[in-house]
């Protein structure tokens, strides 16, 4: 039950948007304040340091942004963060220092954390990747349920009612997500957890452990 809180699972001074989590336990509990929270950081950024280049868009001047990206506020991109070619920001979107957003991904509702990469042809929705979280080439988050109930997030033998109808994943500070992997709706990774490549994945992977199949989750040595 630790292992996925807020606390047990992001570095909170490795994102401009530390206020989000205030008060809340779990990390998907973020996901609907996400929107209204970045307009309110964005019109207090030091002008000095980044530029409204839309409404509700605000881009940091030494961000580096491909001139084919295609940006939709409410959107934050940090300092120093890579915005490539054909990248899609669907709108709420907080994406931290350092951080890759590759060629033809596509973000809509998330956090970013500071030195974030999804670097080439990814799917994150209603998601929160951690400080150095990574998703390999093709990797996705699949956020809505098959048969559009409500997510439930699994831990063994817990559930946790998330009351949300779209919720992807939570990604843990440095974890690594193998190429052409599948997090199905109410994935929570914790800490330092390695998935395979080409893995479908569900529930809670512990902090720690990698994920070779389903049923097959060792700790790391």
């Amino acid at each position: 039950m630790e292992n996925i809180t807020i606390k047990n699972m992001f570095s909170l001074d490795e994102t401009i948007a530390e206020g989000l989590f205030d008060g809340l336990t779990y990390p998907w509990e973020a996901l609907s304040k996400i929107s209204s929270y970045l307009i309110e950081l964005g019109k207090s950024l030091d002008k000095d340091l980044y530029e409204e280049k839309g409404e509700n868009i605000w881009i940091a001047k030494s961000a580096v942004v491909a001139p084919t990206a295609n940006i939709n506020g409410p959107c934050i991109i940090d300092c120093d963060a890579q915005i490539r070619h054909c990248a899609f920001i669907r709108g709420n979107a907080i994406i931290g220092k350092g951080a890759v957003v590759g060629n033809s991904t596509e973000l809509k509702n998330v956090v970013l954390f500071n030195k974030v990469q999804v670097p080439h042809y990814n799917y994150v929705g209603d998601s929160i990747l951690g400080y150095k979280s990574h998703m390999g080439a093709g990797s996705i988050t699949s956020n809505v349920k098959s048969d559009k109930t409500l997510v439930v997030v699994h831990d063994k033998d817990i559930k946790y009612e998330t009351g949300l109808k779209k919720f992807g994943a939570m990604l843990g500070d440095n974890v690594e997500v193998g190429c052409n992997s599948v997090l199905n709706p109410g994935t929570v990774i914790g800490q330092n957890s390695n998935i395979y490549p080409l893995s479908s994945v569900r529930g809670v992977v512990p902090a720690g452990h990698i994920f070779k199949c389903s049923g097959n989750i060792v700790k790391k040595q």
